[in-house]
């Protein structure tokens, strides 16, 4: 976990963008794979049937029980056992991103279902942390006493006494940032799981009133988060980046209004940044209103949005050097920010740096920087400079990604994986017993932490790969979120997407009016990268007239234009109001039919369905290939 860090976070937003090209010398995509599985390894609550660590086991299974209320599930922040409110629903409001951002090369890659899985882990324990309209939990566990044990989290003995925020004892920034994870989920949601995605934006609704309208610092209320994740920018970042967001999933101009009326007064407009992060939002806000500036969405607000524009344009020069304060980097070229989890600043400042390259690369613009004009393309290849030094390019040839390339850190400040998993020694290990058995070995930990991104090396690109090394060698979920996204980009290049479409109005009621007539038979291409080995073509073949209204049969068919065979297959079915034939229906997806195990190499199948409206919406969701 951290201590006292500020960041500013920077979270640019919705469809994929385009530069022409991939990238090349890293497998980014084994890196994505990785990078998602981590979260896995960090679930609490009782883990579900398909779990991938096969070393984690239930935990946290009492949580929220002495308050009355179920707070089972959720992430655990970094190496320890306490789940922390707000770096978790900040992590979630990055995963989420990632997916608006670059979810069809997450679906090329075959990741896009297992980063939908890791969002929903996180919404349906923030769902459960917001029982009433003006109360959220904020955090389950106290630091001190998880600090003072060395345990795994199935058997953990310390307090897990749970923290709430509520009229009397407000936390606008946790309540704020809770909104924003809540709404950036819900576009997430959108397609592929209607009903969730209504729920989830009706939470950050209530949330966001209540962070408004009982002001306040979280940590002022729950103290004990003071010396772990202590608000120091204060709530009104917060404010402004869940405005940004509800607006995003909502449409509602009221958030627009929002961001325009209160820019200046909150320091949207004010703040000139070199930082983004779990604490300090203006960034991300910046770069979203910047956005929305870009659409032509500002209307009366252009004045103050152009304001915003200007300073997520400061904190972009910053990053590539060409501002009149830039970032300080290491001698190997790394961001450096701080000594301890240093790389949580690298990945949230790459990300912000390659969504607004593709959004200046979508309205045909450039950076304004004070040393010049620069093309978005530059933005686009510092990010991967970063991504590529915390894969190995560095002066130490050392990975920060667990479990990528050759040499990565093998002795992790991680409770579970630095003590033997419980399916292979289900003997139990006492509070500081952990301590003397297993946090002073000097061998490699027992348990691959695969993906976890570490803190990193020092201001001189030095790393010390020691237990103990907390400020090194511990990681954390929101060191993870914003990468995906960056990992998507660069392996799966660019979408051919412009990025400042407008956002579509959240989940759409079904359609029982008068349909519009289907259009003339002809294939639709899946809405996935051109180069994803798995095809979809549909294309009406009957249409008929019942009772003054018209029916059309449609065929799908799904080609494995691989050389492997398709496995586990995982379809996603959006606007179907009719009975469907050739597949199984599996929670929020389809898969293969009953007689039907796999889609060998150059295979097809095929399903229909009848409605009386136009083609549904299929996309892949997730697919292995043997």
């Amino acid at each position: 976990m951290e201590k006292l860090m500020r960041l500013i976070s920077m979270a640019p937003l919705l469809l994929l963008l385009s530069l022409p090209f991939a990238f090349a010398g890293h497998d980014y995509n084994q890196a994505l794979s990785k990078s998602i599985l981590f979260f896995e390894a960090q679930r609490s609550g009782y883990l579900p049937h398909n779990q991938r660590v096969g070393w984690r086991s239930n935990s946290g299974l009492n949580d929220g029980k002495a308050s009355g209320v179920d707070l089972v599930g959720g992430y655990y922040d970094a190496g320890d056992n306490v789940k922390f409110g707000l770096p978790m629903a900040f992590t979630i409001t990055m995963m989420s991103w990632s997916i608006i951002e670059y979810g069809k090369q997450m679906a090329a890659s075959g990741e896009l279902g297992h980063a939908l899985e890791a969002v929903k882990w996180g919404t349906d324990y923030l769902i459960k942390a917001h029982p009433e309209p003006y109360v959220l939990y904020g955090e389950v566990g106290d630091g001190n006493s998880d600090h003072y044990c060395w345990q795994r989290p199935e058997d953990m003995t310390t307090d897990r006494h749970a923290y709430k925020i509520d009229p009397s004892n407000p936390g606008s920034d946790l309540a704020g940032e809770t909104a924003a994870a809540m709404a950036a989920a819900s576009i997430v949601f959108r397609r592929s799981n209607p009903v969730y995605s209504s729920e989830l934006l009706r939470h950050a609704y209530q949330l966001f009133e209540f962070a408004d309208k009982y002001r306040g610092k979280y940590d002022s209320s729950i103290t004990v988060a003071q010396k772990y994740y202590r608000s120091i920018s204060g709530y009104n970042d917060e404010l402004l980046w869940a405005a940004a967001w509800l607006y995003q999933a909502s449409n509602n101009q009221y958030y627009l209004n929002y961001l325009g009326k209160n820019g200046d007064s909150m320091g949207g407009t004010g703040w000139a940044m070199t930082e983004f992060g779990w604490d300090v939002k203006y960034a991300g806000v910046q770069t979203l209103v910047a956005k929305l500036l870009m659409q032509g969405k500002a209307g009366l607000h252009a004045p103050v949005f152009e304001r915003y524009h200007q300073k997520a344009e400061y904190f972009m020069c910053s990053l590539i050097g060409k501002g009149s304060r830039n970032v300080q980097k290491t001698p190997g070229g790394l961001i450096f920010r701080q000594r301890w989890n240093n790389l949580q600043f690298v990945t949230s400042a790459s990300f912000l740096a390659t969504v607004y390259s593709d959004y200046l690369t979508s309205s045909r613009g450039r950076l304004k920087c004070a040393a010049g004009n620069v093309a978005p393309s530059e933005l686009l290849s510092f990010a991967k400079s970063q991504v590529d030094y915390i894969l190995g390019d560095n002066p130490r040839a050392t990975s920060y990604m667990v479990g990528y390339g050759n040499n990565y850190p093998q002795r992790v400040h991680h409770r579970g994986s630095s003590i033997v998993s419980i399916k292979v020694n289900p003997t139990f290990i006492a509070c500081r017993q952990g301590y003397a058995n297993w946090y002073t070995r000097k061998a490699s930990d027992p348990n691959l932490l695969t993906g976890a991104v570490v803190g990193g090396p020092d201001a001189y690109d030095n790393f010390a790969d020691e237990r103990d090394n907390y400020e090194q060698t511990e990681p954390a979920t929101y060191n993870n979120a914003p990468l995906l996204g960056i990992l998507a980009r660069l392996g799966g290049g660019h979408g051919g997407y412009n990025q400042l479409l407008p956002v579509v109005v959240p989940a759409p009621n079904p359609v029982v009016a008068k349909p519009k007539p289907a259009p003339k038979p002809k294939l639709t291409p899946t809405p996935v990268s051109s180069s994803s080995p798995i095809s979809i073509e549909q294309k009406m073949t009957a249409s008929w007239n019942d009772k003054g209204k018209t029916y059309y049969r449609y065929s799908t068919v799904v080609t494995n234009k691989s050389y492997k065979t398709v496995k586990d297959l995982k379809i996603s079915i959006s606007k179907l109001y009719g009975p469907l034939w050739g597949l199984a229906k599996t929670a929020n997806s389809y898969g293969f039919p009953t007689w039907l195990k796999s889609l060998p190499a150059g295979k097809s199948l095929e399903f229909v369905y009848i409605h009386s409206a136009s083609p549904a919406d299929v996309s892949i969701l997730n697919y292995n290939l043997a």
